[in-house]
Parts: C-alpha cells; structure tokens; sequence
C-alpha cells in the first residue's frame, strides 16, 4: 500500500499519532487552541468552527457529569445526523460515557430491546424518531430532543451554561468508546462494543490517505452506522471538515461535493452505483477530490471500474467487519488488475483463511476469514457466549475475529471473496458460492440488481434461486432470465428459479436482506 498524501498537521499531532494510544477529543481540542476559526462541522446553512465545537463538547460533558454520569455510563441516540447529534457524541467522549448510537429505521420494539441491553441512561431523539416510533414510555432515564422539538426536554435547554467544563476523565485503551448494534441481517442485533484504542487506530491510519487540515468529507451516511463513523472521526480527528447529509440521494450527494469542494468521501456500494447511473454525472466538477472510500457490502468490480474512470481521484475499498480484528485494503488506483478483489491486509493486521476445524489453510486454497489487529472490539455487550463464538486463537494466544466470510488469496496475497459462510448453498453435496452466479446475472445488459440465495430443494438439499430487479423499461420475463443464465452457469449452478422485483430489500447501508428472501419466498415458492 503506497499511496500517501502530505495531510498538514501540526508537529503536536503528529507526535499524537505516533504514540500507540491517544483520545479523539483531545485532538479536536488542540485543534481548537491552535485554529479556532477553522470550520469543523457544516449541516445546511450551519456552520460549527472548531473553537465552538470544542466548547459545546465541554457543555455536553458537564451536562452529563451534572446528570451524574460517570466514566463507562450510557447514552443511547436515535436521530437523523445534525450537528446536536454530531456535538453529543463527542461531547459524551470527553466525559468518558459510552455512545450507542441507533437505526431510526428500527421497530419500537427492537429499539426499546437495545436500549436496555445497553444501560442508557439518557435518550437523544428527534421529532422524526418520535413521530415514527411513538412515546418512548417504557424508559425510565431522560429524553433530550436533539432538535428542540416536544419529542423531549429540548437540547438547548439540557445543556450547561456556556462556559461550563467538564471534571477530567482518565481513559485506559480499553475503555468503551461505543455500542455499535449490528444490523440484524443475520438475526437479533448483537451489540458490539469498541473501545478508544480501536477508534484511534482508524485515526492513525486516516493520515495516510490524506485526511488533514485541509480535507473536506462529505458524510452520506447516518451517525449510527460504523461505515460512517471510520471517515467521520478522523476527518475531526485530524483537523478537517465534515459536511454533514442527513439523507443520501445522487444528485444532492454531487452538488454538496462540488459546493465545498469536497476531497473525500465514504460511500457504500449501492450509493456509487446510482451516482454513476446520473445521465448529468459528468456535469459536476468532482476535480477536488483527493481520494473515496467504500465499505460495508460488496462492490463489482464493473462499478469499481467505472468510479476509477469518471471520477477524479483515488479509490480505496476497506473490508472489514464492525467487530474489527483484521482488515483488507484495496487502493484500486493502484492494482486496477486487482478489482476482483477486497486487497491485502492493512499494515499491522493478521488475516487468515481457517477450515471447519480450525486450521489454516494453504495458500490459494478457501477458508473462513479471521483477523487479528490493534482495531478489535472488546465483545459483544451482555452476551459473553456470543463472544467466544466469535473468535478464533492462534497457537501463539492471539485473540482473531471470525468474520463467517469465506474467501481465497491469490499468489500476491490479495484476498478474494465468495461469499459468507451462511449464504453457501450446498446442493447435492456441492459448494455453491451465490457470488459467482450473481457475477454471470450482473453480465446481462437487462439486469439493474439481483441477489441469490439458496431455498430448500428435495431432491438436492438446497438449490439456487435468483431475485432480479430489471432496468426501466426492460421486459424480459423470469423465465428467460433463468434460461439466459443456466446457458452460462455450470451444471450444479444452475438456476432453479427466478423472481422478478421491483426492488432487492436492502438495510440502511445498502446491505441486501437475504434472510428476509429466504423467509419470505421460501414460502410461497417450490423449487426441485
């Protein structure tokens, strides 16, 4: 991994990230004694230097010590992004409470689940959270509106009088930094708990693709989202500007971009694919951007392809899980014969290809990825069981994260993925990988998205089945999709059948829903 840009900092940062540990809110301070004017936060027409962002951390980490919080106490927030939203967290860092940050997308009941799991004793929402979800009766501790709305007692009024500091908190590097409530794809949300240490890790490496003084990030993605957190921390982090998006649509993302002059990004999958679809896509002027990221789902190499093409800049893909452990870096400007895969281990990370018992596999055979690295959660919250079935030990003690993805390196040591280990289809005793078969689907010049996944078969145990989305105005029936296909495919892959919809169920992030295809037409569909 080469690529380096000069990120301006002064020489008390970079002695900061040179140590093994330090604290994200001690940086934001330096930078604003050093450059209070300088803008660290923009949402709409408002705009929060660094001199006023470190003051309302103060307020909010002497309102939480007032509310007799101490260090390793909870807050929950629910809210769409915002600057209060963006200042509570961090102001909840520097008195040491940990943030559990959520999905306004949640139901009621799974929102009320988590927040008792993780000991919240104070809940920030919005009037859209309120709205959606109805009165919050069942807690116990103080809600605080976000946005001054009667969804709770009003932020402006919560918050200690200017000028108001905080007693100091001493921070070990295991201190939890937050909750981070996986997605649910694959079943009841496990909170996942990071500490300091795994925070300053992404900062640390944050310097290498130029995020610094001068960087501007526009962040598309919502503040509950880990995706999100790993661009936004070290942008404040390192003394940059974080545009804030509350809700990600193409041609809005562009104009944002271009308005700020925007040097990075982070963008999930689906979200390049529809700013690349744009037809005026190459009428904004993107020439500012240093360098983009991706993460959280799996990005065609097609799509990679087109971004490297069309879009000024670098292009990085992070693989990796919330629970950390080890990481994958693709620097796609750098490999572009390397687009099939999610890149080489991040400096200082162990990856490893294990076997069903255990053992690692040799090289360029398959194996369930785990990893080991400085950036590794503590645990999952209040589940230790969960826990160990998480993690795997090397004969020498090392702790490593099972990721339940399978995968292969090459002879360059770039890791290739399948697929995850759940979604293998094993038909007739065969190893079926769901991404091979959506590769030869994403070939048709018809399909816009699919997704497969295995159904129950009689006569094979499991067997493929495909969900297409078409393009606008295209008419080829399930049928001929399926024929299409199976000419291509080879024999155990071959498609039992296909579903048209008009849209894949996706999470938040993009992330496509496959247990809710399985469960829903596993039901009504019967295949051979």
């Amino acid at each position: 991994m080469s690529t380096e840009f000069p990120a301006p900092q002064s020489s008390v940062v970079a002695d900061l990230l040179a140590q093994e540990f330090g604290l994200i809110p001690d940086l934001i301070g330096r930078h604003a004694r050093a450059r209070p004017d300088a803008t660290a936060l923009v949402h709409r027409d408002e705009r929060l230097t660094y001199g006023e962002l470190d003051a309302l951390m103060d307020r909010v980490a002497a309102s939480l010590q007032r509310d007799g919080l101490k260090r390793g106490d909870t807050i929950a927030v629910c809210a769409s992004s915002s600057i209060p939203y963006a200042v509570t967290f961090l102001g909840a860092l520097r008195a040491g409470v940990v943030v559990t940050p959520l999905a306004p997308s949640s139901s009621a009941e799974g929102l009320a689940a988590m927040i008792a799991d993780s000991g919240a004793r104070i809940f920030f929402v919005d009037q859209g959270v309120a709205q959606s979800l109805g009165p919050f009766d069942d807690f116990a501790g103080e809600i605080v509106s976000l946005d001054g709305s009667d969804a709770g007692r009003p932020f402006t009024g919560w918050l200690a009088a200017p000028g108001a500091r905080p007693e100091p908190v001493s921070l070990e590097r295991t201190s939890p930094f937050n909750i981070i409530y996986s997605s649910g794809t694959t079943g009841v949300p496990k909170g996942i708990i990071q500490s300091h240490r795994m925070r300053w890790a992404h900062v640390q490496r944050g310097g290498i693709f130029g995020y610094g003084s001068d960087a501007v990030a526009v962040v598309s993605t919502p503040l509950y989202s880990n995706t999100t957190l790993v661009s936004f921390f070290p942008t404040l982090a390192l003394g940059g500007a974080v545009v804030l998006m509350e809700k990600f649509d193409a041609e809005g993302f562009l104009t944002l971009a271009e308005r700020h002059r925007a040097t990075h990004a982070m963008l999930v999958p689906v979200q390049y694919k529809r700013i690349m679809d744009l037809p005026n896509f190459a009428s904004f002027d993107l020439a500012s951007f240093r360098m983009k990221f991706c993460t959280s789902a799996p990005f065609a190499a097609s799509l990679k392809a087109d971004v490297l093409a069309r879009w000024p800049g670098g292009l990085v893909e992070y693989y990796g899980m919330t629970e950390g452990g080890g990481s994958c870096v693709l620097v796609a400007h750098e490999f572009p014969d390397k687009l099939h895969t999610v890149g080489r281990p991040s400096q200082g990370h162990d990856v490893r290809l294990i076997d069903e018992t255990g053992q690692t596999v040799l090289q360029g055979e398959i194996g369930e990825v785990v990893g080991h690295s400085p950036a590794i959660m503590n645990g999952y919250h209040n589940q230790p069981a969960k826990t160990r079935e998480a993690e795997w030990y090397a004969p020498d003690g090392r702790r490593f994260i099972r990721t339940g993805d399978v995968g292969r390196f090459d002879a360059d040591g770039f890791l290739t993925l399948m697929d995850r280990k759940k979604d293998m289809i094993i038909s007739g005793g065969f190893n079926i990988y769901p991404s091979d078969i959506e590769a030869v689907l994403q070939s048709n010049e018809a399909i816009h998205d699919v997704a497969v996944v295995g159904l129950p078969s009689e006569r094979w145990g499991e067997t493929p089945v495909a969900f297409v989305v078409l393009k606008p105005g295209r008419g080829e029936t399930a049928e001929a999709i399926r024929e299409w296909a199976n000419g291509r495919l080879g024999k155990i892959q071959r498609l039992a059948a296909v579903q048209l919809l008009e849209q894949l169920p996706r999470s938040p992030i993009g992330k496509v829903m496959k247990r809710e295809l399985r469960d829903e037409f596993a039901r009504v569909t019967e295949v051979a």
